[in-house]
């Protein structure tokens, strides 16, 4: 399934048409069971379908990752959500709505998510995406997409897209060509547990 004409590609300016085509063979790589670097509203994430059991696990093994650790997930509105956790606690959409940077909240009651996704407690890291790039990919994918950092478990996550080892750009099936070019400046986002019954416990 490698895609070695578009993974070794030179960088070219954003235009529409190279964004609506990025996103069309990312989702169609990513419905075929297929692994993606792209570009995130934090850093430079691995990503696949994430109630994909086979594309979750080559996600961990990319990352030479131990299955024990759950990964985050995109989706693209508040509305997925609710189809992925069993009981949202109202904190949640307080929280989401009120944060003016990337926020993952981790929420109990996962569901419909392969089991690499899921913690060993039952909760999942689900962000709500804002930026335009990821959040088209989640509108058009129309389910969770992973996201998680483009390195080796251990290693610096790469604040850019240059920063990215070849290694990992060897491994993924498909990387995407918006946003190469730019300079490093993105971070994690941050990470925040919600309880059963609404207690906030900041994890990052």
């Amino acid at each position: 399934m490698k895609h070695s004409e578009e993974k070794n590609a030179a960088p070219k300016p954003q235009s529409e048409s190279v964004f609506r085509d990025d996103i069309r063979e990312a989702v169609r790589v990513m419905q075929s069971g297929g692994v993606i670097l792209y570009p995130t509203d934090t850093i430079w994430g691995i990503g696949c379908d994430a109630c994909n059991e086979d594309a979750v696990r080559r996600v961990f093994e990319i990352k030479r990752r131990a299955e024990a650790k759950s990964v985050i997930s995109l989706v693209d509105s508040e509305v997925k959500v609710e189809f992925y956790v069993r009981s949202v606690p109202d904190v949640a959409w307080q929280l989401w709505e009120c944060s003016d940077e990337p926020l993952t909240l981790v929420l109990d009651g996962a569901r419909n998510l392969a089991s690499g996704v899921i913690a060993s407690d039952g909760s999942v890291a689900l962000r709500v995406t804002r930026e335009a790039f990821s959040r088209q990919l989640c509108m058009r994918m129309k389910r969770a997409i992973v996201s998680t950092s483009a390195n080796i478990a251990g290693e610096p996550a790469p604040r850019c897209f240059s920063e990215i080892s070849p290694e990992i750009l060897q491994a993924v099936d498909y990387v995407c060509l918006s946003r190469r070019d730019e300079a490093p400046r993105q971070t994690p986002s941050h990470i925040i547990k919600i309880g059963p019954t609404g207690e906030v416990k900041i994890i990052r």
